[in-house]
């Protein structure tokens, strides 16, 4: 798909901004923190409504304003020319596509793809459990409604697990309950993350192997936090941990504890890569996350590159634009230009929370 039209009102610190975009290749300059991630930001929210940077939707709503509004004119692969509007309240949101709204974020999951690599990815290999969780979490349920349902249910659950766990009086029938419902939701979210990490290992070793000239064996595996996800036996061990749950207050087993391991020569990325080889592996699982979406749904999707080209040698600058499928429409920040042998760009210049396009 392309992203032929942008508009943003009241969006973080953007009063107003109308961006066209022609071409494939679209590049936002200006300093830091005047606004280029803010519009990649709601250029990404079209595919499942969650921003890459926070969890927090009322960070997203302009200071002292009630809400914020994004409008998108896409070229779609299936649909022609679509219209989407995202609205967002400090209460909710609304969503419609092509003047007709949306009541189920399930009707309009895998429609619109964007996949974002941002300089923050290394946290994914340096970071904590929670890093990961939340990227696997957003990845799966961009293109799978029953994951976004599991996860919710799941989710659900577990907080109102824990907060009986912290309020001193859980007894054994009380837990048992919200366990009936927990465990289910538990084993289909642990299976589907399975699946979905044996899925995106495959098109990652070949990103991978395009980024290093096949000169490294890389790899992503799940490490679930149960190893043996079936209701019965999840049910089994969350029963007999109730009494260490009651003592330190929180649920110690489940997928919110799951990891993933990251391997480059079969030795921990975390702790042997070098900061290159890092970089070049959080590359390679945007670029398999972007083909598992194209999988997936049918649809291209847009790439929004906030802030990493320039962060690269010139070597692994060449073999990650080699790798990008040249079909692709991007969308680049940077406070500097492109170099010139990556192409033409359709420049806006961003100060302040303004967009201008930059004359040739």
């Amino acid at each position: 798909m392309l992203l032929r039209k942008l508009t943003l009102r009241h969006f973080r610190n953007v009063g107003f901004a109308a961006l066209e975009f022609t071409g494939r290749q679209h590049f936002l300059m200006g300093r830091n923190g005047q606004g280029k991630t803010n519009l990649l930001e709601a250029a990404g929210l079209v595919t499942a409504l969650r921003s890459f940077r926070t969890t927090d939707q009322k960070l997203l709503i302009g200071h002292g304003q009630s809400c914020a509004a994004l409008a998108y004119v896409i070229e779609h692969e299936r649909q022609g020319e679509t219209q989407v509007t995202i609205k967002l309240r400090h209460d909710g949101k609304e969503l419609w596509s092509d003047q007709a709204r949306v009541t189920k974020l399930a009707d309009h999951l895998g429609r619109f793809p964007t996949v974002v690599f941002s300089s923050q990815d290394l946290q994914l290999v340096r970071g904590s459990p929670s890093h990961r969780r939340r990227w696997l979490d957003l990845t799966l349920a961009a293109m799978d409604a029953a994951y976004l349902r599991a996860l919710q249910t799941f989710a659900r659950a577990l907080a109102e697990r824990n907060a009986l766990l912290k309020s001193g009086r859980a007894g054994a029938a009380e837990l048992g309950a919200f366990e009936q419902t927990l465990a289910p939701a538990a084993v289909e979210v642990m299976t589907l993350r399975a699946a979905g990490v044996q899925a995106l290992e495959a098109e990652f070793k070949r990103a991978y192997a395009r980024l290093s000239d096949g000169a490294e064996l890389a790899g992503v595996s799940y490490e679930p936090n149960f190893s043996e996800p079936t209701v019965d036996a999840l049910r089994a061990r969350l029963e007999s941990g109730r009494a260490r749950d009651l003592q330190f207050r929180t649920t110690l087993v489940g997928p919110h504890r799951d990891d993933l391991q990251f391997s480059i020569r079969q030795t921990a990325a975390r702790d042997f890569a070098s900061e290159g080889q890092q970089r070049s592996f959080v590359l390679a699982l945007r670029l398999a996350q972007a083909a598992w979406f194209q999988e997936r749904s049918g649809v291209r999707p847009v790439l929004l590159a906030d802030d990493v080209l320039g962060e690269l040698d010139p070597v692994r600058r060449t073999r990650f634009w080699s790798a990008i499928d040249p079909a692709s429409q991007v969308i680049a920040t940077g406070t500097q230009l492109p170099d010139a042998e990556l192409g033409t760009w359709q420049v806006f210049d961003v100060n302040d929370g303004a967009f201008e396009e930059a004359k040739p």
